[in-house]
């Protein structure tokens, strides 16, 4: 079964994660929304249930899994169904773009990251945000996949691997953030600069 098939099978069980998980999720989201422009045209790609997207402002989500946009859908985003390597968008169509726990899914991140150049205007900017394979969750992760439903066939990055793949595609790094230093937080964390110390890292990139 591919990933898509998985999450298309299993997205309410997905989405309601970010309910268990509220206070992760939360920080996940304030370290993204440093990056994320607030104005301009946006697309996330890999936009599951639209929890990114929706409360980000960005209009339009991409996304292999019909039951996974449904979700994104009725958030109020614009759902359509593509995959990343391969994006249905003409070039420079986004001012900027967002790909979210995503990179670890794709058959070829390099193809994801190309595409998102290529649909992206000159200058825009990509935020992405993934779990550091390097970090106390991203091994946690490695260690339990063979258990899992959803990271069973997931390709963790590490924060270098992940700079190497954008300065290949042609990207220009502008800045690294990090939060979950505690992989199960109690209150909502700070972002805090650079990468290794926090589990969920985000790097923002310019075309």
């Amino acid at each position: 079964m591919s990933a898509s098939e998985v999450f298309d099978a299993n997205a309410a069980r997905y989405d309601q994660w970010f309910e268990r998980h509220h206070i992760a999720y939360l920080s996940e989201l304030l370290a993204l929304r440093a990056f994320v422009p607030c104005g301009g045209r946006g697309l996330e790609i890999g936009v599951g249930g639209g929890r990114f997207a929706a409360p980000l402002g960005i209009a339009t989500g991409l996304d292999p899994a019909p039951a996974m946009l449904a979700f994104a859908a009725a958030r109020g985003v614009a759902a359509v169904r593509g995959y990343a390597e391969a994006l249905p968008f003409a070039a420079h169509s986004f001012d900027h773009a967002l790909v979210v726990t995503t990179l670890c899914f794709v058959d070829s991140p390099s193809r994801l990251l190309a595409e998102a150049r290529r649909v992206l205007r000159p200058g825009g900017r990509l935020v992405i945000g993934f779990i550091d394979r390097a970090s106390p969750l991203g091994r946690d992760y490695l260690a339990r996949s063979a258990e899992s439903t959803f990271y069973r066939d997931a390709k963790f990055h590490s924060a270098e691997e992940v700079g190497v793949l954008l300065e290949s595609a042609g990207f220009t790094i502008e800045a690294w953030a990090q939060t979950l230093i505690c992989a199960e937080p109690a209150v909502i964390e700070p972002v805090r600069p650079g990468y290794g110390e926090g589990s969920f890292v985000v790097v923002a990139a310019r075309a």
